[in-house]
């Protein structure tokens, strides 16, 4: 037998070695610089960066640690959680996530978790220190938070380390090869990953993960759990009457394209609203500046009132106001509802891959996106193909797909029903996620 094989796993191991002793020796001299990029400069935040939380007594036996980028990635694990809750009670969660907003929404729509907080950073001593204090059994880490030292160190605890609802573009994958031989070490030590389809299951693969341990259980975004609570009644009198066209979770340059295909969409439905919903809400100012720029009278969703439902809202928001500026955390999912189209964003020009086409599919809306959805590409090529979606590139594009489904309601009807069906037919993510997972609780 010849001794090559060996040779090169020996080599790869040597270079896997220095790669990984580069990393974490980098991160000392780096962790000043790395805080203040990731917002932990001073208090609490700091210290959450660092691994060193303030954190209440255990309420159960047993912690998992959870771990989310943000926003959309806490929206589809909520319902992987409460399934682990219902099957697994003596265990209690922490949730950590890379940025704030994700935090607040961790605290927001994961109730009852031990703790939400920012993750610590990939630095081997603020690792140590956090799971020091957390103490999980188990650490499972969302789609495409490959974090090598935190990896490493989870396993070395002794903690059971799998990827939930795990996705991989092509992009990342050629991106992640650059460091190969440190991420195929770390995704070694893992116990298992779960992949949203057999592509990404096979980009795993190909970045070291063994495929023994790798298993196809579909994307959680489409377990979406509960129905949304309904818009607050400033936002329902807002779409009240009048057909509405929702551009949600927005990026740089997608709002001035909204805004240009809706100026000439409003010259055939003079009644139609817009409503503007970026997908990150510190860009709030830019937006509003873009629809004055455009001319529009418009309300921004924050100066609503937030009244209880049944009490009455102010009528001049509706009858005022033809665009709307969502510039408040967890309405989108809720507005969708009142949409007759959506468009969402993310998805014109790279890198961003799209945002969560889920949400307006699950609520029977028709939906809008643009070429580049690697990061929704299961969901976007089944609505595509089952007619209840269409891609467009550009303002012209967008208005000509409205314009075709505004003029006919029947046609509108039909594509939303489609994607409503759509969005049916991929679910069950969850329980297959629950079913995977099942082996790495028991005997704990």
């Amino acid at each position: 037998m010849s001794d090559a094989p060996r040779v090169a796993r020996r080599a790869a191991g040597v270079s896997a070695g220095l790669l990984g002793t580069l990393y974490r020796t980098l991160w000392y001299p780096a962790l000043p610089f790395a805080l203040l990029a990731a917002g932990g400069a001073r208090g609490p935040d700091r210290r959450e960066r660092l691994g060193r939380p303030l954190l209440a007594e255990p309420r159960a036996d047993r912690r998992v640690w959870m771990h989310a980028a943000s926003v959309g990635e806490i929206e589809a694990i909520r319902p992987l959680v409460r399934g682990i809750r219902e099957r697994f009670p003596a265990f209690e969660f922490v949730v950590t996530t890379m940025t704030a907003a994700g935090r607040a929404a961790a605290r927001r729509r994961i109730p009852g978790a031990a703790a939400c907080l920012l993750a610590p950073l990939d630095c081997p001593a603020a690792l140590r220190a956090f799971l020091a204090r957390v103490r999980p059994k188990i650490v499972l880490l969302a789609e495409t938070e490959l974090w090598p030292n935190l990896i490493g160190e989870a396993s070395r605890f002794g903690a059971r380390v799998g990827i939930v609802n795990g996705r991989l573009s092509e992009r990342s994958l050629r991106r992640y090869k650059l460091v190969h031989a440190l991420l195929a070490e770390a995704l070694g030590r893992l116990d298992l990953a779960l992949v949203q389809s057999r592509a990404d299951a096979d980009r795993f693969i190909k970045l070291g993960a063994p495929s023994g341990i790798v298993a196809i259980t579909g994307n959680t975004k489409f377990d979406l759990g509960d129905a949304p609570a309904p818009p607050r009644p400033a936002l329902r009198d807002f779409a009240a009457g009048r057909p509405l066209l929702v551009a949600g979770s927005t990026a740089p340059g997608e709002e001035r394209m909204s805004l240009t295909a809706y100026a000439n969409l409003r010259e055939r439905f003079p009644g139609l609203a817009l409503a503007l919903a970026p997908r990150h809400l510190e860009r709030a100012g830019e937006v509003e500046a873009e629809i004055q720029a455009a001319g529009f009278t418009y309300a921004r969703a924050s100066a609503l009132p937030a009244t209880e439902s049944g009490a009455p809202s102010l009528d001049v928001t509706r009858h005022d106001a033809s665009v709307l500026l969502l510039d408040t955390m967890g309405e989108l999912r809720s507005l969708y509802a009142c949409a007759a189209i959506a468009f969402v964003g993310g998805s014109i020009a790279p890198p961003r891959g799209g945002q969560n086409l889920a949400e307006p599919a699950s609520a029977g809306v028709p939906v809008i996106f643009g070429p580049h959805y690697e990061n929704q590409r299961q969901v976007g090529d089944a609505l595509l193909s089952a007619g209840g979606a269409r891609v467009v590139e550009g303002a012209a594009e967008m208005e000509l797909v409205c314009n075709e489904w505004l003029a006919d309601a029947g046609a509108r009807r039909d594509a939303g029903a489609r994607a409503r069906s759509t969005f049916v037919n991929l679910a069950g993510g969850v329980i297959a996620t629950l079913d995977h997972l099942a082996p790495l609780f028991q005997g704990l």
